[in-house]
C-alpha cells in the first residue's frame, strides 16, 4: 500500500501544480487584457490631444509641429483627390 500512497500523493501534488499554473496563466491573461485596455485608452486620448492641437494650431505659422500639420493637410488633400477620382470612376 505504501507504493500506492506515494503514487497517489505524487499525482495529487502534480495535479495541484498544474491547477496553480493554470490559475497563474489565467491571471496573467486577465492582467494582459487589462493592460491592453489601458493602452487603448492612452492611445485614444493621445489621438484626441493631437486632433485638438491640429484643429487649434495647424494654421499658425511657426507652430511647434508645423511640419506634421503640413503633412496632415497634404494627406487630407490627397484623400480628397483620391475620393474624387473614385466618384468619377463610379460615374462611368
Amino acid at each position: 500500500m505504501d507504493l500506492l500512497e506515494k503514487v497517489g500523493g505524487t499525482i495529487s501534488a502534480k495535479g495541484k501544480e498544474v491547477a496553480e499554473k493554470a490559475r497563474v496563466l489565467a491571471e496573467i491573461g486577465s492582467l494582459k487584457s487589462q493592460i491592453a485596455a489601458c493602452e487603448e485608452i492612452i492611445k485614444k486620448n493621445y489621438q484626441e490631444i493631437g486632433r485638438l492641437y491640429f484643429e487649434e494650431y495647424s494654421d499658425v505659422p511657426d507652430a511647434p509641429f508645423e511640419k506634421q500639420c503640413t503633412a496632415i493637410r497634404n494627406a487630407q488633400n490627397g484623400v480628397q483627390d483620391l475620393q474624387e477620382k473614385i466618384e468619377a470612376l463610379k460615374g462611368l
